[in-house]
């Protein structure tokens, strides 16, 4: 109780350390680019590691770079007892914002604002304090926990593939990247891309000449538009408007030299829980397959959607690949880029799958219907990550959760991947309250202030525990 009490104290007198941190972090638009010297993932996301270093150093704990890819920070004996891996990259920033993304502010209603907040600059300074919260309190510890931070874990995750060929993991592995209590069973990942190309036609009537929706594989954007030639915008206002309302969306219809515009307004989220978000790609298929288009490429390409990939469909019901087990939950799909031209088409779809899926009954199913359509078709999967929840491990995490909040800690699945996905024994613990809403990868990502700093009570607990 004591001890509880101390950690208590010190992580509230630190509260505006902490955020002005974070703030400084969220402040780096980390959107992985172009490799350069000294930068494999882009300009910002080394500039991130940098920034992150330097506070690490500041605090007086021992840091290693990894060739700007990856950097540690350690505390206690040398003996290796816990891992907290954190990612500083961060998606796109996307439409819809009604604040700067990348100047992170403090509202009224609790929460700060910004990209990176929830995912997961918030998650790594959590742990930072949590370690200087241990350390500063002199809480013995008798094996060391390290701090390690990447830069590439929305684009795949090579960045920490690449510090595991040279350091062992330690006996235990969390990342604060998902919910609390513990996240012990992440879906894997089909990735499917497919593509139909055709000749450019001399059209008569109305169709779609352009269409762009989506701005990263991993998120369920918040716009999409589409040009269309031969059709006069209060036609299409009025086809339009009634169904995107209808659909949970809105549009706006406006001309422009190529013709005429529709942009279609839904609300963007991460692709691992696509029923969250409202997809503005699946809409605008569905508002176009209604307005009175004429026959041509893009005009079946359309339908041939609609009919494969329907709005509201986030399980891949019409794709063939719907389904589900007790573990892992059910398999999610998520439209999440689509791109039409005037000689072809490309899109993208993030499905997340539970431990029943197998190329048989997943990759196969989707690639033959895709294919009995002509289109081309490339994909991958990777498999799910499980850890039984009845170890000591997961045991103690739950016990550090429940004695800081008093509520019961219980183990749960989830369609996101998290950097534990290649580590045995790995979980996600935190940093995320469960049941609160932080719309992460959309517009308006936020985290409420004191959930933020419960989690890192929580997480110094943990080390206390797991370490001393």
């Amino acid at each position: 109780m004591i001890q509880n009490e101390k950690i208590t104290a010190w992580v509230d007198s630190h509260r505006e350390a902490l955020l002005e941190d974070l703030k400084t972090l969220c402040r780096i638009p980390s959107v992985n680019g172009p490799a350069a010297v000294n930068a494999p993932y882009g300009i910002e996301p080394a500039r991130a590691l940098e920034v992150a270093e330097n506070l690490c150093r500041g605090y007086g704990y021992d840091v290693t770079d990894y060739d700007h890819r990856v950097m540690t920070a350690d505390y206690g004996p040398e003996e290796p007892k816990l891992d907290i891996l954190a990612h500083l990259d961060v998606v796109g920033a996307g439409d819809g914002w009604d604040t700067a993304p990348f100047e992170p502010v403090i509202k009224e209603d609790g929460y700060i604002y910004g990209r990176g907040v929830a995912d997961d600059k918030g998650g790594a300074v959590a742990a930072l304090y949590a370690m200087r919260c241990v350390q500063e309190l002199g809480l013995p510890l008798h094996g060391r926990v390290r701090l390690i931070l990447g830069t590439d874990e929305e684009c795949g995750s090579s960045d920490v593939a690449y510090y595991y060929k040279q350091q062992p993991p330690a006996p235990h592995t969390f990342t604060p990247d998902a919910d609390f209590p513990v996240c012990n069973a992440e879906k894997g990942f089909y990735r499917l891309r497919f593509k139909k190309s055709w000749e450019p036609a001399n059209q008569v009537g109305p169709y779609v000449t352009a269409l762009h929706g989506g701005f990263q594989m991993n998120a369920v954007p918040t716009q999409a538009w589409a040009e269309l030639s031969g059709i006069d915008p209060m036609s299409m206002m009025a086809g339009a408007a009634p169904l995107c309302a209808e659909l949970g969306a809105s549009c706006q219809v406006e001309e422009t030299e190529q013709g005429v515009r529709l942009t279609v307004t839904g609300r963007g989220c991460h692709a691992a829980s696509p029923e969250l978000g409202v997809n503005p790609n699946t809409v605008l298929v569905q508002v176009l397959t209604e307005l009175p288009l004429a026959d041509g490429p893009s005009t079946r390409v359309l339908r041939e959607l609609y009919k494969l990939l329907p709005h509201g469909d986030t399980i891949g019901k019409a794709l063939g690949i719907a389904q589900a087990d007790e573990k892992t939950g059910a398999l999610t799909c998520a439209f999440t880029i689509l791109d039409i031209s005037p000689t072809g088409m490309e899109g993208l779809c993030d499905c997340r799958i539970p431990l029943c899926a197998a190329i048989d009954n997943c990759k196969n199913v989707a690639d033959g219907r895709l294919a009995a359509l002509g289109y081309e078709t490339a994909g991958m999967m990777i498999p799910p990550h499980y850890t039984p929840a009845e170890g000591a491990f997961i045991q103690t995490l739950l016990a550090c959760y429940e004695a800081v909040t008093g509520q019961l800690g219980a183990c749960y699945s989830m369609g996101g991947g998290t950097y534990v996905h290649d580590v045995p024994g790995g979980v996600a613990f935190g940093y995320k309250m469960p049941g609160v809403e932080v719309n992460m990868h959309g517009a308006n990502e936020r985290f409420p202030v004191e959930d933020l700093l419960t989690a890192t009570k929580i997480f110094a607990h943990a080390i206390a525990a797991l370490c001393g």
